[in-house]
């Protein structure tokens, strides 16, 4: 667990990705990564986990996907009409 004020070290994505395929297509052993490149297991063992589950090491994004395709009037059409039907609704409550 990250504790506070700890600063974490950033590495090269080919870097990554260089360990990532070491272990998975020569099979070279967590510990020997990690002796060799001076990382710890634990980082390793995340990339490789990242790198099965998405295919990649920088494919998955955090946080909320952007809407690209905005379409404002159509949106406030949707909105007038529904308006109009709670002012229906609301006039056969009365």
């Amino acid at each position: 667990m990250a504790k506070k004020g700890q600063i974490f070290k950033k590495y090269p994505l080919d870097l990554k990705l260089k360990i990532v395929k070491e272990k998975i297509d020569v099979g070279k052993s967590y510990k020997f990564l990690s002796d060799h490149y001076k990382i710890s297991e634990g980082t390793i063992t995340t990339w490789v986990y990242m790198y099965r589950r998405d295919g990649g090491l920088d494919i998955k994004q955090k946080g909320r996907p952007v809407e690209l395709d905005i379409d404002y009037k159509e949106r406030y059409e949707i909105l007038k009409k529904f308006q109009d039907f709670l002012g229906v609704v609301e006039q056969k409550k009365k």
